[in-house]
């Protein structure tokens, strides 16, 4: 959520400002803002709504001079989206500008301390706590006074100070949220994310929580909560710049959907040599996995329906107790847990702020915990026992795709491996696997160009107020994904149920010509499925069907179909999601929605 960028070098400042936010919209924002250092003072302006509004008045009442500045786009959680709410925060005196990602939990005890001593409120924000407490305790000590502030904040923070009396040079921060460092020719910049870098530079340095660093156009010093200069390690991001543009596409989303063989390919090819899965990237706690007991996997939003699918792919393949839980419930229920249980923990940003509190109070009761994430150096991979990357590359739009897919591949070949290990596969089924494992990335182009109707089928349907999807076993689990994606850009209600469950309530809920999307793939239950798609045809319901391409028995009873090329049960759900990706992403399309930066929404939810 929110996003922000600073920069200080030899060029204007403002217009790398507005180009950093522009790469930072898909996290998701309601409000921006941008402040430049002209040399002798801080000049700023802010806008409600989209970034164009910013750019307009920046055009209109600009420009904003000097080669040192900070930036943000803001998503709103104190106080309305509105222009005294964005962000950058101004002291009083106009001494300091700060961004903030983040909640600062103390701000009303803060607030109300610093009005007693005078301080003006403009905004409804956390966040202007921070101005007023370095303009208390500012007595031209720069670093002390941002030390003494950051040690009266309690919550999640990245911030970004600027100083009317330190021109060229920019003050970090983080806590519990994501910050990176950019070191480039001449000129340096921080940002929430690596895509706001590309233009510059290639080469990173992650901060951790608790650090400080003091940012000049040809210096970067990293110093910790006391101010002790620290050594960090300089890491080159190898995806370049076009990596994270459209490419032709009229959107990310689609963009990134058609990428998914590729992202798998990268997931799955390293992990597998002369016909063995290696996971040798875990160290320690690859010896002591098959010695758990039980598993847990949290998560949230699209990364939690992963787990969903592998809990029913790791139970039946492991013959293991799983138990998937959001991580939003699991992190406040103290659960059960001990030595034995290993913690499965899913996030594709790594920064996913009930995640994170998840991922804590597991190990603080003694669990293994393992990570399934995308970004390197990420909170989340830092945290856990042993991490594994899913290499699926920059992911833009805000509804993940490449993001779900390769999870649900890196959480099949642990799976796959994890029963070998244990014995509960034998090596005929293990080489099966495996096999099936390497032929996933030509599975996943099969999907795309199997449906590529699914715009005609999408132009049909897209006008529907509500529509339900049905499946059984990891098909339900599938359904889950396959609903949020269409709740998340288009808008449309839509709702996920286990096709058993039809009579126990929701099928009072089917009349004339009700859309039912209805997943077949598993084929073991197929028969079961066939029978609701009966019961719902019965009552007047139009049937799309998710079908493997060679099962030919849905064409009775359903409408129409969307194909799915044939794959063993247990790796279906990373194919069968791309048909009903496109499906959402055309429905999306024909209402006119904006599919990359949907409404309300943010790719990284840094907050509760």
């Amino acid at each position: 959520m929110c996003g922000i960028v600073g920069y200080v070098g030899n060029q204007e400042a403002a217009p790398i400002l507005l180009d950093g936010l522009s790469r930072l919209e898909y996290r998701g924002y309601d409000s921006a803002g941008v402040a430049v250092h002209d040399g002798e003072a801080i000049h700023m302006l802010k806008a409600s709504g989209r970034l164009q509004a910013l750019r307009e008045r920046v055009d209109a009442e600009g420009p904003l001079q000097g080669t040192c500045g900070i930036g943000h786009t803001r998503w709103a959680t104190h106080g309305a989206p509105t222009q005294d709410n964005a962000h950058p925060h101004l002291s009083n005196d106009g001494k300091f500008a700060v961004v903030h990602n983040g909640i600062i939990e103390n701000y009303l005890e803060q607030r109300e301390e610093l009005k007693a001593r005078g301080f003006v409120f403009l905004s409804e924000t956390d966040t202007e706590v921070i101005v007023h407490l370095m303009d208390m305790y500012y007595q031209g000590d720069l670093k002390q006074a941002f030390m003494q502030t950051a040690a009266r904040l309690d919550g999640s923070y990245a911030l970004g100070i600027l100083c009317a009396d330190a021109p060229g040079q920019l003050l970090v921060m983080k806590n519990a949220s994501p910050l990176i460092l950019g070191l480039g020719a001449g000129e340096n910049l921080f940002a929430s994310d690596v895509t706001a870098l590309l233009p510059h530079t290639h080469n990173i340095i992650d901060l951790d929580d608790g650090e400080i660093a003091l940012i000049t156009s040809n210096d970067i010093t990293v110093m910790d909560s006391l101010g002790n200069v620290l050594q960090k390690e300089v890491t080159r991001v190898t995806w370049n710049r076009e990596a994270a543009e459209r490419g032709g596409y009229e959107h990310f989303m689609l963009k990134e959907i058609m990428e998914q063989p590729k992202a798998v390919k990268s997931s799955i090819e390293p992990r597998i040599r002369d016909g063995r899965i290696v996971l040798d990237e875990l160290g320690e706690l690859a010896r002591v996995l098959p010695q758990m007991e039980r598993v847990v996997i949290t998560a949230c939003g699209s990364a939690y329906h992963a787990g969903v699918v592998a809990g029913y792919v790791m139970e039946d393949l492991c013959r293991i107790p799983v138990h998937v839980e959001v991580a939003s419930e699991l992190r406040y229920r103290n659960p059960l847990m001990d030595e034995r249980t290993l913690v499965v923990v899913i996030s594709q940003s790594g920064e996913t702020a009930d995640t994170i509190a998840a991922l804590r109070e597991c190990k603080r009761q003694g669990a293994r915990t393992l990570a399934i994430v995308n970004v390197v150096g990420s909170t989340v991979a830092k945290l856990a026992d042993g991490v594994l990357y899913t290499w699926a590359g920059p992911e833009i739009s805000v509804a993940t795709t490449k993001g779900y897919t390769t999870q649900l591949a890196v959480l099949s070949l642990l799976a796959i491996q994890l029963a070998w290990q244990r014995g509960t596969i034998d090596d005929a089924r293990y080489q099966h696997l495996v096999g099936e494992l390497q032929q996933l990335p030509s599975k996943c182009q099969r999907a795309i160009d199997l449906n590529t109707h699914a715009a005609r089928i999408a132009k049909r349907y897209h006008g529907k107020r509500s529509l339900f999807y049905i499946g059984r076993n990891v098909d339900y689990a599938v359904c889950l994904e396959a609903s949020l994606k269409l709740k998340e850009i288009s808008y449309i209600h839509s709702e996920a149920y286990a096709a058993g469950e039809l009579k126990h309530g929701t099928i009072a809920l089917i009349d004339q010509n009700q859309l039912v999307i209805a997943l077949a793939c598993y084929q073991r239950l197929f028969e079961k499925l066939l029978s609701n798609v009966r019961e719902v045809k019965a009552r007047g319901a139009r049937v799309l069907g998710v079908v493997r391409e060679a099962e030919r028995r849905i064409y009775s009873e359903a409408d129409e179909a969307l194909l799915v090329p044939d794959v063993d049960a247990m790796l279906v759900p990373v194919v069968e999601i791309i048909p009903l990706q496109l499906f959402a992403y055309h429905v999306a399309k024909c209402n006119g929605c904006d599919i990359d930066k949907p409404k309300n929404l943010a790719k990284s939810v840094t907050v509760e």
